[in-house]
């Protein structure tokens, strides 16, 4: 799993200060209406990991917001889980564990990373393949706990279209660039978090167009 390059808009670039951090207009946007959705679904304590945790901003966030969840960010790429570090050393917070190395799409992970009380992925889907979407959703059902929740979140289409001139035109960019990238849809969102044994909770439209799918592992009977 690799991701594509970005429009300017959304790639990240060096920190002024010199050290390893690297920002993002997106995650610098997105932070606060993430952190406010999951207040309504993260647990009180807990463990939580974040699948591709780019720069590192989402997940000092919500390391801040919710101070009874340990956070477990990953990253595929070194220089991202450099700037996930460097994030995280600018404030002293004890629930926030070092970024680990993970490709999310290798089937696999869940036996080492598991027992998740929530896990969340922020703007992945759209750049990379069907297959390696439904690896991911694949494995995260397996590393919940029972009742634990998944938040997905990203730019969708819409029963096979897309929402906006802008979103039809870097759908059609990535597609450009490699036709097994781009938005995947959401139904099909829905039949993959059902085939991971999930259950659908909620699906709440968020800011530019985009989609947050909440789900859940069955609890144990």
């Amino acid at each position: 799993m690799t991701k594509r390059d970005l429009p300017a808009e959304l790639a990240s670039v060096t920190e002024p200060d010199g050290d390893a951090r690297l920002s993002a207009p997106s995650a610098e946007r997105n932070a606060g209406p993430l952190t406010d959705l999951l207040r309504d679904h993260a647990p009180a304590d807990g463990r939580a990991l974040e699948i591709a945790s780019g720069t590192g901003q989402h997940v000092l966030a919500f390391a801040r917001a919710f101070p009874g969840i340990t956070w477990q960010p990953t990253e595929i790429a070194p220089e991202r889980r450099a700037s996930i570090d460097a994030w995280a050393a600018t404030e002293t917070l004890p629930n926030i564990r070092p970024a680990r190395a993970l490709d999310a799409a290798k089937p696999g992970w869940a036996a080492d990373l598991g027992g998740q009380d929530l896990i969340v992925l922020v703007n992945l889907l759209h750049l990379i393949s069907t297959p390696e979407a439904q690896a991911i959703i694949a494995e995260t059902g397996k590393a919940l706990v029972p009742g634990g929740r998944f938040v997905l979140y990203g730019p969708f289409l819409r029963n096979g279209e897309t929402t906006s001139d802008g979103d039809a035109r870097f759908h059609a960019s990535l597609r450009a660039a490699d036709p097994d990238v781009g938005y995947k849809d959401d139904f099909d969102i829905v039949d993959w978090l059902h085939a991971a044994g999930l259950t659908l909770v909620e699906v709440v439209e968020m800011l530019a167009n985009n989609l947050a799918f909440v789900s859940e592992r069955a609890t144990e009977t």
